[in-house]
């Protein structure tokens, strides 16, 4: 029942402020004393680390302090029990504060700073010790949700400039502070440099500082506040007469200045993400083709016929028939649904019709994409808006492979016993087509727009194929540029995990810049500018190269908007279909460049990377040219102000964005590897190396295959594999990267061999030891491909023992084979340690190049001379007790089998006799279940065994 007297006497009045400073006061107080009583106690122990402790290590993290030992755990959890109180009235304040009418911003802002206050107390009460995947989740939904929290409270700031400075300071101090964190976090764990853990510390404790520093500042906006407690029924005496209504009710009229409060919309927010949604889609289809495409001439060892499904985007040349044009704009759903269908690829088991499903889907899609964009022309806000979706879907479309290690998971040669989420991708698909096909413009199919003077379609077209093609071949995976500067051990330069995010924050700033500063994008200074990256990232390794990378992320993202906008000027058959055209050419000539053995005219482009990087930027400035001859002359008349209808519209990809960045943060964190990988048998100091050919992960029927080769490497046991054909990382075969799959869910460092820039067709070595030292060749090959090479060096049972991988040229160029077989001698003879070579060596047991491989001159021996009935791979070792070597039929995985060694670290070489597994300890021995008709089809059949 309601009070019956609702204006009661005033027990007590407590000002607003209180509530800030108390806050603030008990959270210092839970950090502080925990710091002082471990430092007190513990000293030694909180500043331990897995690598170094104390003098290397002098300066304990927030995480040894605050989780590790009593009594300070229980110290910072009393005091964050008792800040629990005064954060839940502080939530409640700000939003009592900054609630309007007609706005939801307040509620959702309210929303966030609840939720971040319970998983607060997740990772107080739940440790890493007591569960490290729930403290986990529980920190990094807090440092997600943190972002939300801050722009929301900049957002909804109340008009005190002096709080909005201070909040500007310090969540400008929290954000840029996470850069050097990472940094020095990857010091301590991937170099294991001593120090870098007590640096990374002090940044770890600024952030607790500022974070609860940039909630103080709400001190300063509750002075108008009092917090009244109310005797309704008269059965107390107070005589305390404070009413804050009066304030409360001069405040209430006053203007928030934000954008993003006052109009919000769901329903514009809905649109938005269905927008992006759809644009994922489409680059998910588009980039699923070359893969579909490559399938067939794999198999055929040349040009199969197939590669004509590469000419399916050039549909919008029909929009160049007017009455074609306004039968697609005007039916545009139905053309766009159609599109889908490359989403129900992966139901069609045939690989003919699986092509030929996705060829008709990205046909659909690059007709349905230009009609939108041609359609929206004269509608700027919206057209900007079709724009954001399509860039922001193919910075998702790559998210989604980070979080699925390069695999995305609607692709059509996924499914779901091998990572897909085909079905929920087209269920969303289908809702965002419905959604966003409603808003398209009818009225404007064939409006002439206006002041549209100068500039070319022709050129306008060559820029968009040159942009689809960066974006498509260097931005669809994180870590495809990462992996053209990788180029060994010890590390010295970017790593595609956590780094990926890097490249994320490129393409947003590039996006952001687009957008709001298109006036600089569009001049010759910033072209200039990305062309000299373009040549820094073809040039130069490690992290100057990668720099290169950065700085043409940047410019691809922010030229998308101002390239399409002009595109839509012209008639789309001279823009888009072009775009698609040239596009299709660059798609062959950066394949032509590596596949110049098997191709008509290959030798002519063979190796010209620099070529393929040069033609791209050359049709790039053509684009510019027609946007800069097209640009009205400058006015000293002042611009007028962004449209407020399209500035609303605008910030919610602006939400969208952010919470991609976000998300790219979180997915780093949860894939960083641990680096405490452990070999199978350490008790009998045995090494189990593999040689594998997986065929670029494609298996006999069309599916990716990284899932059972890593069933079938763990349940060999094997601590070494090299793997060969695995470079992956071009448009067609999808840009992915099988090795970082493997690695994190086996538990082993990993080494790509020359990187995509090197035109081989790759090398991979897995190592469940430390890899010191890893250098890449590239071996001699006048005539036919490259013979890609990884010389590395692992530290294995305090031992150093040497590893190659090696690929060697094909049957058809025996003076490659021969010339690549005396460099490989000489590189494996010039080593005294012990060695083991994982190969594919295209010779005969005991004839030709084998005596060269096999000699004094190598000083390597081979595993077992006495088996017959090998072509391809071998493996070689010296200086190592020889214990067991099997052959493993392939499955349907591949066309190779897997050839396994076991080596004793510590003993010496021993004879070539045969002796029976009965008398080799258990842990000497192969897994049984190889046996006989052994698992997925993978058997044995080097034992001659009955099946």
């Amino acid at each position: 029942m309601a009070p019956k007297f609702k204006d009661g006497d005033v027990v007590a009045s407590i000002p607003g402020s209180w509530v800030s400073w108390a806050h603030t006061v008990v959270a210092y107080a839970a950090f502080i004393g925990a710091f002082v009583v471990g430092v007190g106690l513990h000293y030694h122990k909180i500043v331990q680390n897995e690598h170094y402790g104390y003098p290397d290590e002098w300066f304990p993290s927030v995480s040894s302090t605050i989780g590790d030992r009593y009594p300070e755990r229980s110290v910072f959890q009393v005091f964050i029990a008792i800040t629990s109180g005064p954060r839940f009235a502080l939530v409640a304040l700000w939003f009592l504060l900054t609630d309007r009418p007609n706005t939801r911003l307040p509620k959702f802002v309210a929303g966030v700073g609840l939720f971040r206050t319970l998983t607060c107390g997740g990772w107080t009460y739940v440790t890493s010790t007591d569960d490290h995947d729930w403290h986990d989740i529980f920190m990094i939904s807090y440092l997600v949700a943190t972002l939300p929290w801050t722009l929301g409270c900049l957002t909804l700031s109340p008009p005190n400039p002096q709080a909005i400075l201070y909040r500007k300071i310090f969540a400008g101090a929290f954000f840029g502070t996470i850069v050097p964190l990472i940094y020095f976090f990857i010091q301590h764990k991937v170099h294991k440099v001593p120090g870098a853990y007590t640096t990374y510390a002090f940044f770890e404790w600024s952030l607790v500082l500022l974070d609860v520093a940039f909630d103080a500042v709400t001190a300063m906006d509750f002075k108008s506040l009092e917090l009244v407690v109310r005797d309704v029924k008269g059965l107390s005496r107070g005589d305390k007469k404070r009413v804050v209504d009066a304030a409360l009710e001069k405040e209430k009229d006053k203007d928030i200045g934000n954008v993003f409060g006052r109009g919000f919309s769901w329903d514009e927010a809905l649109d938005a993400i269905a927008d992006v949604y759809n644009g994922f889609v489409f680059w998910s289809i588009l980039t699923s083709l070359g893969l579909l495409v490559w399938y067939f001439p794999l198999w055929h060892m040349g040009i199969s016929g197939y590669e004509v499904f590469v000419m399916s985007t050039i549909s919008p040349f029909f929009l160049g028939i007017r009455s074609l044009r306004t039968l697609v704009i005007r039916n545009i759903r139905i053309v766009h649904l159609l599109s889908l269908s490359g989403l129900l690829a992966w139901l069609v088991s045939r690989q003919e019709l699986r092509l030929t499903t996705v060829g008709f889907a990205v046909w659909m899609g690059c007709l349905s994409w230009a009609a939108i964009f041609y359609a929206e022309r004269t509608q700027p806000a919206r057209l900007e808006a079709r724009i954001a979706g399509f860039s922001l879907g193919l910075m998702l479309s790559s998210l989604a492979k980070y979080a699925f290690q390069t695999n995305n998971p609607i692709w059509p040669v996924v499914h779901s016993g091998s990572g897909g989420w085909n079905k929920l991708g087209l269920a969303l698909a289908v809702l965002a087509v419905l959604r966003t096909s409603r808003r398209t413009t009818f009225s404007s199919i064939d409006t002439p727009m206006q002041n549209m003077k100068g500039g070319s379609g022709l050129l306008t077209g060559l820029g968009l194929g040159g942009i689809l093609f960066g974006m498509h071949s260097l931005l669809s995976d994180s870590s495809t540029m990462i992996l053209w500067v990788w180029d060994g051990y010890p590390v010295r330069g970017p790593l595609s995990v956590p780094h990926g995010t890097v490249t994320f924050l490129a393409m947003g700033i590039g996006l952001l810049l687009g957008f709001f500063r298109s006036e600089f994008v569009r001049t010759w200074t910033s072209f200039g500018v990305a062309s000299l990256g373009a040549a820094v990232l073809t040039c130069f390794s490690h992290w100057f190269g990668y720099s290169g990378a950065v700085v043409l992320t940047i410019y691809l993202m922010a030229i998308t908007p101002v390239m399409f906008s002009h595109a839509v000027r012209f008639s789309p058959a001279s823009t888009f279909g072009v775009g698609f055209l040239v596009y299709n050419f660059m798609v062959l000539f950066h394949v032509w460049v590596v596949a110049y053995a098997f191709v008509p005219g290959g030798p002519l482009v063979r190796e010209h990377t620099d070529w393929v990087m040069t033609t791209m930027m050359i049709e790039i400035g053509a684009g510019v040219f027609s946007v800069i001859s097209s640009a009205p002359k400058r006015s000293s008349t002042k611009a007028p102000p962004p449209n407020p209808a399209a500035r609303r519209i605008r910030s919610y990809y602006i939400y969208i964005l952010v919470a991609l960045q976000l998300l790219s943060v979180s997915i780093s964190y949860l894939r960083f590897p641990s680096y405490n990988y452990e070999p199978y048998h350490p008790q009998d100091k045995l090494i189990t190396a593999g040689i594998w050919t997986i065929h670029f992960s494609l298996d006999n029927d069309m599916w990716s295959s990284e899932r059972r080769q890593r069933d079938a490497i763990k349940e060999l046991e094997l601590d070494v594999v090299g793997l060969l054909e695995s470079d992956t990382q071009r448009i067609i075969m999808g840009n992915r990267d099988t090795s970082q799959y493997l690695a994190e869910d086996l538990g082993m460092y990993v080494d790509y061999g020359p990187g995509p820039n090197k035109h081989t067709w790759g090398c991979v070595l897995l190592s469940k030891f430390p890899i010191v030292n890893s250098t890449h060749h590239l071996l001699p090959s006048p005539v036919g491909e490259l013979a890609p090479a990884i010389h590395a060096t692992i530290e294995a049972y305090g031992e150093l023992i040497d590893v190659f991988v090696f690929h060697s040229g094909q049957e058809e160029d025996p003076e490659d084979r021969r010339l690549q077989t005396e460099y490989l001698s000489d590189l494996m003879g010039s080593v005294d340690r012990p060695a083991i070579l994982l190969s594919y060596l295209v010779t005969k047991p005991l004839e030709g190049n084998y005596n060269t491989y096999v000699s004094g001159r190598s000083g390597m021996r081979d595993i077992d001379p006495s088996d017959w009935d090998r072509w391809c791979e071998y493996i070689l070792y010296k200086g190592m007790k020889r214990s067991g070597y099997a052959r493993v039929s392939r499955g349907t995985v591949t066309d190779t089998e897997l050839q396994v060694g076991k080596f004793v670290v510590g003993e010496s070489e021993a004879t070539d006799n045969l002796i029976s597994e009965d008398n080799v300890p258990g842990g000497l021995r192969f897994p049984a279940r190889f046996r006989g008709e052994g698992v997925r089809g993978h058997r044995y059949h080097v034992f001659d065994e009955p099946r």
